[in-house]
């Protein structure tokens, strides 16, 4: 396990920072993640770290820009150390999608695969008992 991770997972209340996946439904603890790959410099610093479930993380990779709908790279991804989720997001009750309420949240939502088939059934799932969206 990450050395930062109980900083980290208590930072950001044990969610994803990314898709707001609640890490008590994962059978794993959650990945600490580069906001800032080392690749291109970011350090093994809090302000430069987050929480992030297997999905995100794993499709975030060492990317610092997010994609449109033909693949094509856009504006930076969402960064949760200077970005307020609620900028850039929302949550479709309905559908379940996280929608993106800017280009940063778009090109993170796509980039991501925040809406992908699985990862709609466990929102379904998850506010079956509790609200993580407010």
């Amino acid at each position: 396990m990450n050395r930062f991770y109980w900083l980290v997972a208590i930072r950001a209340g044990r969610i994803c920072e990314y898709c707001r996946a609640p890490e008590h439904f994962s059978n794993f603890a959650y990945e600490v993640e580069h906001i800032v790959p080392p690749l291109f410099g970011g350090q093994n610093e809090m302000e430069n770290l987050a929480l992030a479930c297997r999905s995100c993380n794993v499709y975030k990779s060492k990317f610092l820009t997010g994609i449109d709908e033909d693949g094509l790279e856009t504006d930076r991804l969402f960064n949760p150390r200077v970005d307020n989720w609620h900028d850039h997001f929302n949550l479709n009750s309905e559908t379940q999608e996280i929608e993106a309420l800017s280009e940063i949240g778009n090109g993170t939502v796509a980039r991501l695969r925040m809406n992908s088939k699985m990862q709609i059934e466990a929102r379904l799932n998850w506010h079956l008992s509790e609200d993580i969206f407010d």
